[in-house]
């Protein structure tokens, strides 16, 4: 069963929905002890990175995130957690995934990056089955995360960043799938199905 981590800033209730949706059998987990009985994890996020990070800290879910070798999924913050620092607090993260977090630049556009904006894929994993260059997906963060070894998928709002990252058992989307309409589904699946039936997300 999928475990969706619930702490002070995660977006619990739609994340939810998507898997209802989807027909996937899932639990709330708020401790370490909670999450090691689960298949793999969604781990959600919205807001302040600092207030998250501690939220997570409080019941030890940091350590745990940190040396699980389940499949984990981060949406937004939790992707963005998973990297090592932000400038947003100057927020110490995860550190499963190299790189650091940078605000965009106000002076050259809107901030925060909302609304729905298409991706590039970069390279090949389960998690991009079917997605294709152009697919649009809704977007919600004013911090973004640089391209690197890791990136899976881009997009660009003032500069060209991280939509979707993947090392090892971590992968994590900067875009909410649980909002992105059949796209977003598509990539939830994708998760679902490299979860319980890895032959069919090969590519």
């Amino acid at each position: 069963m999928i475990a969706i981590i619930k702490y002070k800033a995660g977006n619990t209730a739609s994340v939810a929905n998507a898997l209802d949706r989807l027909g996937a059998h899932y639990f709330f987990a708020e401790t370490p002890e909670e999450l090691e009985s689960a298949k793999a994890v969604i781990f959600p996020g919205v807001g302040h990175a600092g207030a998250a990070m501690e939220s997570l800290r409080e019941k030890g879910v940091d350590e745990w995130l940190k040396n699980t070798k389940k499949p984990v999924l981060g949406i937004c913050v939790g992707m963005q957690l998973m990297f090592e620092t932000s400038t947003e607090g100057d927020t110490v993260g995860l550190g499963v995934i190299p790189g650091a977090l940078k605000k965009f630049d106000e002076t050259e556009a809107k901030v925060p990056h909302m609304g729905w904006n298409k991706l590039i894929s970069t390279g090949k994993h389960a998690i991009l089955k079917n997605l294709i260059s152009k697919n649009y997906l809704y977007f919600v963060h004013s911090y973004y995360a640089p391209v690197g070894d890791y990136t899976l998928a881009t997009c660009n709002y003032i500069n060209d960043f991280s939509a979707i990252v993947a090392k090892d058992n971590f992968i994590g989307v900067q875009f909410h799938p649980e909002k992105s309409g059949s796209v977003g589904s598509m990539i939830l699946q994708n998760f679902l199905d490299l979860v319980y039936s890895p032959e069919k997300v090969k590519l």
